[in-house]
């Protein structure tokens, strides 16, 4: 009895001196140290769906556009995970800033259960339905046979790989980063390390891939549901914890719409890639195009600056806790000031890797498919990109702070832009005029105009925020 009062006092310092260290260290230090091992968490992620496209690609044209078609469903599955996990992080980052860790522990037991019973039902109607979304995504008729094969397994997958997003969050959002990444990195090393030993040492082929990756996923979730099993978290999880209250999945699902629809529809928008990819590739194959070559290209291309946007993604969710917990203390000018370092150091990452992925786009496609179809369509989806990626550091920013302080109507509509309000007209558009050009520059043009629109939002929010520090001060004199 008194070993257990004894873990329970020394945990409970370990959780206050948490908060404290978000509340008081230097914001700069706080967000790199956050940032790195979830960027190598990311970057590992991105790195075993890019291993993906890798080693598929070397059974042909058709199976690497068959990887980019079940991306589809993939990012419909992260879409709900992070939906779940990003609403219930933020929510949970704030009761710690404010000081309860009782409703923080509801908020952190309600989001694992309903991310992994939600899992299940979406991975069920999948595989009931598979043959028909895998048509419906944009799979011609010779991709459709890799496609049916690798989207099994990923269906089967499913609770795992959404509840891990669900845990990942959570662990990220209480100021531990670096335990969501043991998980992640984990599973993510073995996918690598499974996905040739599958496809060409047993033969597998694509099912080898799909197959090492629900392996890995299974392992991921495992690790991270341990960290909470073994008190790890800030917060606890039991079954016994999980809300009975609609408001709180209410909140939860409210908090964490951005997300969904930044995820959501992004895997809309891909699948409008892919079927103008299609119909236009196969509308001129003298130009050097093609139905296929059109997809695996397009799908090389994501897959690589999704790699390149988790170093994004990894910096803005470094900022996430930090942001969080000052903004529930009403510690605004540290908010204010981690926004523009956050923005600052991601531009300027961003900025390097797009030169290279300029310079070298040719011999980077070369490296997923060597066939000349394939490269002539990848290189300027590449380099239009790369000329627009930087700035993801103020569309990633404005975003991540909107959603993290609890202004979900503006997060949600900014989140839209991208993939969904801009992105989904431009796909339909500008093929009709342009062919496949217009297929291969919509993203970057939806970039650079989601950037500009963000801006707007940024200037309002620190306007309300010097407004809300005002009052607070005027409050506590």
């Amino acid at each position: 009895m008194e070993e257990k009062v004894s873990e329970e006092r020394t945990r409970r310092e370990n959780r206050n001196e948490t908060v404290e260290r978000m509340l008081t260290e230097k914001v700069s230090t706080l967000i790199l140290k956050n940032a790195v091992p979830t960027i190598c968490s990311m970057m590992v992620t991105a790195l075993y769906n890019t291993a993906d496209t890798f080693f598929v690609s070397r059974l042909g044209t058709s199976a690497s556009g068959a990887v980019g078609i079940i991306f589809s469903i993939m990012a419909i599955i992260q879409a709900f995970g992070f939906t779940i996990g990003m609403g219930s992080g933020s929510i949970v980052s704030r009761l710690l800033g404010g000081g309860d860790t009782k409703k923080a522990s509801t908020y952190t037991s309600t989001a694992i259960i309903l991310a992994f019973s939600l899992g299940t039902v979406l991975g069920t109607m999948g595989l009931i339905f598979q043959d028909g979304i895998t048509r419906r995504l944009g799979a011609t008729e010779t991709i459709l046979p890799y496609a049916r094969a690798y989207a099994h397994y990923i269906l089967i997958g499913t609770p795992f790989f959404m509840t891990s997003f669900v845990m990942n969050n959570l662990l990220r959002w209480q100021g531990k980063a670096a335990l969501a990444t043991v998980g992640l990195t984990t599973g993510g090393i073995l996918n690598m390390v499974l996905d040739p030993l599958f496809i060409f040492g047993f033969k597998l082929g694509i099912k080898g891939a799909a197959i090492a990756t629900l392996t890995s996923q299974f392992i991921s979730f495992s690790i991270l549901l341990s960290m909470f099993l073994r008190k790890k978290s800030v917060t606890d999880f039991s079954p016994a914890y999980i809300s009975k209250n609609k408001s709180d999945y209410a909140a939860i699902f409210r908090t964490g719409f951005p997300s969904f629809c930044r995820q959501g529809i992004g895997s809309f928008a891909m699948i409008a890639l892919n079927m103008q990819a299609r119909k236009y590739g196969a509308l001129s194959p003298i130009s050097g195009f093609s139905a296929d070559a059109t997809i695996a290209a397009m799908a090389i291309t994501n897959r690589l600056f999704m790699f390149l946007m988790s170093v994004a993604l990894g910096l803005g969710q470094g900022f996430q806790p930090v942001c969080g917990m000052n903004f529930g203390a009403k510690k605004y000018d540290r908010v204010k000031e981690g926004f523009f370092f956050l923005v600052k150091i991601t531009a300027l990452i961003l900025s390097v890797l797009a030169l290279a992925v300029f310079i070298f786009a040719p011999q980077i496609t070369r490296l997923f498919r060597d066939d000349p179809n394939v490269i002539n369509t990848a290189r300027l989806a590449l380099r239009a990109q790369a000329l627009t990626i930087p700035l993801h550091a103020l569309i990633f920013g404005a975003n991540t702070m909107l959603q993290t302080t609890g202004k979900p109507e503006q997060a949600t509509f900014l989140s839209s832009l991208r993939q969904g309000l801009y992105f989904l007209p431009l796909i339909l558009i500008l093929p009709y005029f342009f062919g496949v050009r217009g297929v291969q520059t919509a993203q970057a043009i939806a970039d650079t105009l989601t950037a500009l629109t963000s801006v707007p939002f940024i200037i309002s929010f620190f306007n309300h925020l010097d407004q809300n520090k005002s009052v607070h001060q005027n409050s506590t004199q």
